[in-house]
């Protein structure tokens, strides 16, 4: 597969070049190549610290970014994909299993895009139909009978739009999905490993423990929809104003109490490293696993009960209100 070159990762790229091409001609140990990859490093550094909205969205939707397949293969064992909702199909949207996770056996759900144009036609581009979330919570309720742990990824521009999806009941199901997660009696972790995109992604994103790599977006419409409601138009000038104005990165987010962590990406991003990343996300969802795992259901329940009431910034006569310390109850 051509690899994608984002706008701003030109300079990067030219620096890369020149060294293959320096390293090719057997000049690989010279003071020369080893100046230049200490600017590599720097100049990565430089670059993706200081990426806009826009670049984090671009970065996010990179074609080379790991999905949920390669998580599954990088990070877990013992696969046993799940299928079916029992009532409708199977959403390859939404894959779902067994898996063990270092010493835990953990229930897998996470959302799928697909590589090829094959995959990507079977999973509508990682658009969830009714039964994909159906799926879901079949396997989160197996999941809670055995108290295992939930692990789900999310990855999503949103949940299909279309006429069928909508007589099936598709806001329905994923207002269902967000009860029964409120209440489900085992550890569930989410994580946004690309898109978080609307209901779509909030259909496996209720947990103890809301998380987000660090150049993955979450938002509750897309900079195209946002740009298209308000200027009526989605292009090059607008596209960018609406993903600044939704404060949708991981920073933004995290400011803002609506995740819990950001979990660091490699020098350069995901789609650089898929290994160096899944081993980072690995030792993160380990570590979540150990600190939910032990927890009384009653106490488990309250403390994820307690997170989404928090989310939000109160406000009293136009100043924050100190005492719930920058945040406000839902509703």
């Amino acid at each position: 597969m051509t690899t994608l070159r984002l706008p701003f990762e030109k300079e990067i790229y030219q620096v890369e070049d020149l060294l293959s091409e320096l390293e090719t001609q057997g000049q690989a140990g010279s003071d020369e190549i080893r100046r230049m990859r200490r600017d590599l490093v720097a100049l990565k550094k430089k670059v993706y610290s200081t990426l806009t909205a826009w670049n984090t969205i671009e970065v996010a939707r990179h074609p080379q970014r790991p999905h949920t397949v390669d998580y599954i293969d990088l990070i877990f064992e013992e696969f046993v994909e799940l299928h079916g909702d029992r009532s409708f199909g199977d959403d390859r949207a939404i894959r779902t299993g067994f898996a063990r996770l270092g010493d835990f056996r953990v229930m897998l759900i996470g959302q799928e895009k697909g590589r090829t144009f094959h995959e990507r036609t079977a999973c509508f581009y990682g658009c969830a139909h009714p039964e994909g979330y159906r799926k879901a919570l079949r396997c989160m309720r197996i999941a809670a009978k055995f108290r295992m742990p939930i692990i789900c990824l999310i990855d999503t521009p949103g949940a299909f739009p279309g006429i069928g999806a909508e007589e099936r009941g598709q806001s329905q199901l994923i207002a269902n999905n967000l009860l029964e997660m409120s209440r489900c009696p085992t550890p569930i972790v989410c994580v946004v490993i690309g898109e978080g995109g609307s209901g779509g992604a909030l259909g496996i994103g209720i947990g103890d423990r809301v998380s987000m790599l660090e150049h993955a977006y979450y938002s509750v419409i897309s900079p195209e929809g946002c740009a298209g409601i308000l200027w009526r138009e989605a292009n090059e000038t607008t596209r960018p104003l609406a993903a600044e104005a939704l404060k949708l990165t991981s920073k933004h987010l995290k400011k803002l109490g609506v995740v819990d962590d950001v979990i660091a990406e490699p020098l350069g991003a995901a789609h650089r490293d898929h290994r160096e990343m899944a081993k980072t996300l690995k030792s993160y969802l380990v570590r979540c696993i150990r600190e939910l795992r032990p927890l009384e259901t009653p106490a488990l329940l309250e403390g994820r009960y307690q997170k989404f009431r928090r989310m939000g910034v109160y406000l009293t006569n136009g100043e924050s209100d100190s005492s719930m310390n920058g945040h406000m109850p839902a509703g």
